[in-house]
């Protein structure tokens, strides 16, 4: 069991002991604290320190705690898994106090000037301050800003050019000090002194970065826990650092960074730890990987002391793969046909997200020097692909029972075999049945997916872009039959055959239409004011206003018969029947 080092201290106790070497590693992110998070931890020292605005009704005993400070002993230096922001802010903090305290020459002001440098200097054996050695250091690979935090540390000013964050903070705590000054002046040194002596960290000290990380993790519940994405930074810093690319690496970085904000939306972790879980797929197949029991992200990347991410390649392929799926977020037809963008769609809808890795894996293995795929092969693959997952979401619900199939056809895409689910064939007259007696209950994901798919089934359907906000439209309103009781089985409302895509915008105004009425909605209409009301652009529905009169039982029925029968038909051609 790993030990750990815990002991409550002050500010004083803490940034003044000669072992204090506090280093700011390369995987943390930049400095993020601005004028409202300085204003409220000012406020709250300042009402600790001066109760009621009074002085003297502080009590002297009185602690006011500040949160911990987790750290890892790393070659000598106390490297800061938790409390980065805080730590540095109360340098920023201390570094305003000693700069306006340098001309005044009371006793009590020299005092202070005096411990605060102990808490932002190095001293030599003899406690005399070196004052170009500072008990803080930042590595942080993608903060550009942060030789102005060490400078204003070092000098107590601001060059004119200096627009960072450590600048506004710095400013923004002289500012906050001149003017308690100017209200107390004769209680100056009080305010610095009860900051250093009577608010408290509490430092815990960990063996190993893991044990450090862990216990962040347990502990935070403000800002953003490291992401494993952080770690695995750092370690790609070091390695162009080594080879004399540390500034590409970090201009990219920043630029993959951006890009997967902006394309990723994952239900835990970062975007960027979202790629690396795409990438990692890829990598798991070359290994030959079919179990289904996946290792966690950060477990899978530092085997062999993260030996793959320092294989020469990884990381452009790691760029590589984020613009393929930047131009699938952005629907880019100058890269993917109109077929390709439409099957695209369709899985975008799917029940889970196991599809986004599976289809990682044949990009990375079948792109070409380009980082284009064939169009045909791509289209076959994402055609089989929807055909497995959408009946297996309805035979084998649940995507831990999709693993054991995906992954041994991830390992099969890189050996160049065939994806055919040669061992997960369907037999059409169970899937048939299964799928006549399911539930396709609006709350399951597949029914939305089995929408999806009957809709672009149309060759006629447009493609819609992929933030149009679609639903769920009953054609025959659920409340019409509460009202006529025309069902004779109350069930049918919830077939498929009784549901479609809809706009969202239409959806609401026409939820509770009988059919006859809905068709206006359906074909677009001027309304009274002469406003347009566009219709809706799902090819089917179109159709349907324009050529029935009303939408009975009999028509929810046809048209579910022809959604099964037309799906098995896509088994068939997908090669998913079994024989």
């Amino acid at each position: 069991m790993s030990k750990l080092n815990i002991d409550q201290q002050t500010i004083y106790q803490l940034f003044s002991d000669k072992k204090s070497d506090f280093l700011i590693p390369d995987y943390q992110r930049p400095y993020a604290w601005g004028e409202s998070e300085c204003q409220t931890l000012w406020d709250d020292i300042f009402t600790f320190a001066f109760p009621d605005d009074d002085c003297d009704k502080f009590n002297t005993d009185d602690e006011y705690f500040l949160g911990p400070i987790v750290t890892y002993k790393n070659n000598g230096k106390q490297e800061i898994i938790d409390g980065q922001q805080r730590l540095t802010t109360l340098m920023l903090l201390l570094r305003a106090f000693y700069t306006k305290f340098v001309n005044m020459q009371d006793k009590n002001s020299v005092n202070i000037r005096k411990s605060i440098a102990k808490c932002i200097w190095k001293a030599d054996e003899f406690g005399n301050i070196i004052d170009d050695e500072l008990k803080i250091d930042s590595q942080v690979s993608t903060d550009d800003d942060k030789t102005e935090f060490l400078y204003i540390l070092r000098n107590g000013d601001i060059q004119k050019n200096y627009k960072s964050r450590y600048a506004s903070v710095f400013n923004f705590f002289q500012e906050k000090i001149e003017d308690f000054i100017r209200r107390y002046p004769a209680y100056c040194p009080y305010l610095p002194a009860r900051i250093m002596n009577n608010c408290i960290l509490l430092p815990i000290e960990a063996e190993t970065q893991d044990t450090a990380l862990r216990i962040f993790s347990t502990l935070n519940d403000r800002g953003l826990p490291l992401s494993d994405s952080d770690i695995f930074k750092a370690q790609f810093y070091k390695i162009y650092t080594a080879i004399g690319e540390k500034d590409r690496f970090i201009e990219k970085w920043k630029e993959l960074e951006s890009m997967c904000d902006k394309i990723f939306h994952p239900t835990s972790g970062t975007p960027m730890d979202e790629l690396f879980t795409r990438y990692m797929y890829y990598e798991r197949a070359k290994m030959g990987i079919k179990s289904s029991t996946t290792e966690a992200l950060r477990k899978f990347y530092e085997r062999d002391s993260y030996a793959l991410l320092k294989k020469e390649g990884v990381f452009d392929n790691l760029i590589t793969l984020a613009y393929f799926w930047n131009d699938v977020s952005n629907q880019n037809n100058e890269r993917f046909s109109e077929e390709i963008l439409k099957r695209l769609f369709v899985l975008n809808y799917a029940p889970n997200g196991m599809w986004t890795y599976f289809v990682s894996v044949f990009f990375m293995h079948y792109k070409d020097t380009d980082g284009m795929l064939d169009d045909d092969r791509f289209l076959s693959f994402l055609d089989i692909t929807t055909a497995f997952i959408w009946t297996y979401a309805v035979t084998n619900p649940g995507v831990n029972a999709l693993r054991t199939p995906i992954y041994a056809e991830m390992v099969n895409i890189v050996n160049n075999i065939p994806i055919e689910f040669s061992d997960y064939k369907f037999d059409l007259n169970t899937v048939e049945s299964v799928m006549k007696n399911f539930g396709f209950y609006n709350a399951r994901p597949i029914t939305k997916s089995m929408l999806t798919w009957w809709a672009y089934s149309m060759p006629e359907q447009i493609l819609y872009t992929l933030e149009t906000p679609l639903e769920i439209e009953h054609i025959y309103a659920r409340n019409r039959n509460e009202k006529e009781h025309t069902l004779t089985d109350m069930r049918n409302v919830e077939l498929l055959g009784n549901k479609t895509l809809l706009e969202k915008r239409i959806n609401i105004r026409a939820s509770d239409y009988r059919f006859e009425d809905k068709k206006s909605f359906y074909k677009g209409f001027i309304n009274k004011r002469g406003q347009i009301k566009e219709g809706t652009k799902i090819s089917e529905l179109i159709q349907m206003a324009n050529t029935i009169l009303d939408f009975t039982e009999t028509d929810i029925i046809i048209r579910n018969e022809a959604i099964i029968s037309s799906f098995l038909d896509y088994l068939r051609k997908n090669g998913l029947a079994r024989l």
